[in-house]
């Protein structure tokens, strides 16, 4: 005798609430890690460094994204990640040990995690109603700017650093899964 095959229970859709504090949360807790990861570009190249004032200029830009994802979260009652303080330490690390790696090492960070922040962002905008118009057209704003960090994290050599692939490949998984896990925790 044999049992019938058992599938997986399937979790009811998210209803436009729940859609949208998650989208908060995680937007929050990536555009918080980006900060920190220039942080730690940041210490580890010094005041000195040329590409320091680049470097500064895309933190800056991430410095806005993030205070506008706080205010959004007050103003919608959302619930921010529990794991801020998983990603204050990892999101320096993170910086911090790339730029160890040299200034080409730094940008492969910079252009793996904007790849995915740029798909992750037009997703999120295609999946909003036509009442969030507002909302979607700041993530697009924001989307434009952290593919003007990819697009110069390339022109400054990310793509002939040693062991490209595997770095990248590393980061964008590592950024994925952090969504993922922004998502819900």
């Amino acid at each position: 005798m044999t049992t019938p095959e058992r599938k997986p229970p399937v979790p009811p859709p998210l209803t436009k609430e729940k859609m949208i504090d998650r989208l908060l949360r995680v937007d929050q807790a990536g555009e918080y890690g980006a900060v920190r990861i220039y942080q730690g570009q940041l210490a580890v190249l010094g005041d000195n460094h040329p590409l320091r004032p680049t470097i500064q200029h895309m933190k800056e830009q991430e410095d806005v994204h993030l205070a506008r994802f706080n205010d959004l979260i007050r103003e919608r009652g959302a619930r921010p990640t529990l794991l801020t303080p998983l990603w204050h330490v990892a999101g320096f690390a993170l910086g911090a040990g790339t730029a160890l790696l040299g200034e080409k090492a730094a940008m492969v960070c910079t252009e793996a995690v904007e790849t995915v922040i740029d798909q992750h962002y037009a997703d999120q905008i295609e999946n909003l109603d036509a009442d969030e118009a507002p909302l979607a057209t700041e993530l697009e704003k924001f989307r434009q700017e952290e593919l003007e960090h990819k697009d110069t994290a390339i022109e400054l050599g990310a793509q002939e650093a040693p062991g490209y692939a595997l770095l990248s490949g590393m980061i964008k998984l590592g950024c994925r899964t952090v969504i993922k896990v922004a998502e819900r925790i």
